[in-house]
């Protein structure tokens, strides 16, 4: 079967397609017959061994994947050979099929398409572990989220928007901040032509913002935080600015406001009932189309330096998926 691997790490063009063993699964598992895999801002890290997770090589990069059910281990109940099924990874899912554990892997809805499927896992369930478990958003409170128009953010803009509150999509250009008001943002900040720190005031009259979702870091964080509301929350998500930022401390004393990382794949794997609960929520909204899981592009796997491209210079919005 073919795998796109990282043999050595490096750029994605230094990622190669192999023919390795096809998996055989073993008690308690299934394999998947993957039809898309899909990317993360995370994966143009972890190949070039920049990420917190770093696997043995050679690897697959790919942390979720959508497919039918291809075979079943010892033990396993609830799986039909040919059943549409969805998983996260962690990585490894670019390559034609996957074993996974079965109690990891949930029923695709017949009105979600694989492409979708595959793009819920880290977007959306970060998303949800991030403003239910760690922010504890409530219906009516001020949510601005940094990187509104890419996969991570149109996701908490769905999801702030159908928990109730008021949604601030702040990206850099126009048609990025046009997007996050289609999924549900209902106040926007360029932060490529406006003052973010300003913008946020402005927007909440001074009050300040009672969550902020930051998964750009970077230059925009210390202004974010001054623009925290008194016990705001603002949620550590991710670093797509490039840099880890230094946050003055006094700061929080200033604000009493809260720094809270939002780490969704250990979440994953130490609160895997309340994971469950998040992903049947989740798959529920989606094929009730009440969250649109937006996939920017389905590209096959033989153009990886394509799909990688549009992530790693900030052009995509929404996922993109790698199809086989």
């Amino acid at each position: 079967m073919r795998a796109l691997l990282c043999e050595h790490h490096g750029p994605a063009e230094a990622l190669v397609i192999r023919d390795i063993p096809e998996p055989q699964p073993g008690p308690g598992e299934i394999v998947i017959a993957v039809k898309a895999a899909a990317l993360n801002f995370f994966d143009t890290l972890i190949i070039e061994n920049r990420y917190q997770t770093k696997p043995a090589l050679p690897f697959s990069p790919s942390a979720e994947c959508a497919g039918t059910v291809a075979a079943i281990g010892e033990g396993v109940a609830g799986w039909q050979i040919g059943e549409r099924v969805a998983a996260w990874l962690g990585y490894g899912a670019a390559r034609e099929k996957v074993v996974v554990a079965a109690q990891a892997a949930v029923k695709i809805p017949d009105a979600l398409d694989d492409a979708q499927a595959a793009g819920l896992f880290v977007t959306y369930g970060t998303a949800m572990h991030g403003l239910i478990q760690r922010a504890s958003l409530k219906s009516g409170e001020t949510l601005a989220i940094l990187g509104a128009a890419g996969g991570a953010g149109l996701a908490a803009v769905e999801i702030g928007a159908l928990l109730g509150a008021r949604v601030i999509a702040c990206a850099s250009s126009a048609d990025k901040l046009a997007l996050a008001r289609e999924h549900g943002a209902q106040d926007e900040i360029d932060y490529s032509t406006q003052d973010i720190r300003a913008g946020l005031r402005r927007l909440t009259e001074g009050r300040g913002v009672d969550v902020l979702y930051d998964t750009v870091g970077g230059d925009l964080a210390e202004p974010a935080v001054r623009s925290m509301a008194w016990e705001g929350r603002y949620l550590v998500v991710g670093f797509a600015g490039g840099s880890i930022p230094k946050i003055p401390l006094n700061l929080l004393l200033l604000k009493g406001c809260d720094l809270r990382g939002v780490f969704w794949g250990d979440f994953v794997k130490r609160e895997p009932a309340a994971q469950r609960r998040n992903m049947e929520r989740l798959l529920g909204w989606a094929a009730g189309g009440l969250i649109r899981a937006h996939v920017h592009a389905q590209i096959p796997l033989e153009r990886w330096i394509e799909a990688y491209s549009l992530i790693g210079d900030r052009k995509a919005k929404g996922k993109v998926v790698l199809t086989l």
